[in-house]
């Protein structure tokens, strides 16, 4: 779930972007009207969303999007005179007067973008040991002669006895080795 905050420099404004998207099911995390609270609320997240207006109580947009941890993007809304005076790169911009398909969409759009990049960033499986890898092959040919299971299927009963039990497939392979030989 992406993290989002709203900071805008009127409370009741903030309030009201929350509550339109929490209406179009998107969670918000926090709202504020200062900068300084808003990189307070995203200090400890691991990454999200900032949206915001122009200028907030205590700084510029550009500020606060200077402030923010690593891992979070910025929405501006703002009048088109006030965006077209920008300079930056990298901040999503909406115009005011603001239409609630198009925040909802754009907040959308951001947020399926940080959970791709997070998947992405994960890392791959874990790669098991010669020693795992022969454990779960003696398993899987003890089940084959014992139950007269197919390859797949001794592999499915261990997969399906791993999940169950909440252990790797490679733990589970020598429980059954050890249940099995006695």
């Amino acid at each position: 779930m992406t993290n989002i905050i709203v900071a805008m420099p009127r409370l009741e404004d903030a309030k009201g972007i929350k509550n339109v998207l929490v209406r179009n099911g998107i969670r918000v995390t926090g709202i504020c009207s200062t900068g300084a609270q808003a990189v307070s609320q995203a200090d400890g997240l691991n990454g999200g969303i900032v949206i915001c207006g122009y200028k907030l109580g205590d700084m510029a947009y550009s500020g606060l999007r200077e402030c923010l941890p690593a891992g979070f993007e910025m929405l501006l809304i703002a009048s088109d005179r006030l965006l077209g005076q920008r300079e930056e790169t990298g901040v999503v911009c909406l115009s005011l007067p603001l239409k609630v398909n198009d925040l909802v969409s754009t907040v959308g759009m951001m947020a399926e973008e940080i959970e791709r990049r997070r998947r992405k960033s994960r890392p791959g499986p874990r790669v098991r040991s010669r020693e795992e890898e022969a454990a779960l092959m003696e398993a899987k040919t003890l089940l084959m002669a014992r139950n007269h299971l197919t390859e797949e299927e001794a592999h499915r009963y261990l997969q399906k006895c791993s999940m169950d039990s909440g252990t790797s497939l490679a733990e589970t392979a020598l429980m059954v080795l050890a249940v099995m030989k006695v």
